[in-house]
């Protein structure tokens, strides 16, 4: 079963063995409204936390998603660019943006928990 994390900055982490899967949080597509455009950065690309991983534009702004922990990109949702929507239609399942492999899984436990992402959004 699958670790979910979640950031300050509203990404999320899924995390299964040393892969993370990376997005942001159905909150962070809700307040962005229509995603229209995804950059995501190339496989291979290291990333350490905090880094810029990808960009999302909305009809609202334009904003970075940064890497929540650091490794190296092995997969991007090759999907996203040509369907943004997807990111506001299923945003921690088909709306993935990375996937990454852990620099330092320890990197984990400094995010939140579901219940503490909760009270940072004041759900």
């Amino acid at each position: 079963m699958a670790t979910i994390r979640y950031s300050t900055d509203h990404e999320y982490v899924s995390v299964e063995g040393d892969i993370a899967t990376i997005g942001i949080t159905d909150y962070a597509q809700s307040q962005l409204g229509d995603v229209v455009f995804v950059e995501l950065p190339a496989k291979g690309k290291t990333l350490k936390q905090g880094d810029e991983a990808a960009v999302v534009e909305s009809v609202k702004a334009a904003s970075e998603v940064y890497a929540p922990v650091s490794g190296t990109v092995i997969e991007v949702n090759e999907s996203l660019p040509d369907a943004p929507g997807t990111v506001n239609e299923d945003p921690l399942g088909k709306g993935w943006f990375i996937k990454m492999k852990l620099a330092d899984p320890g990197q984990l436990d400094g995010l939140m928990d579901e219940a503490a992402y909760a009270a940072h959004i004041g759900a």
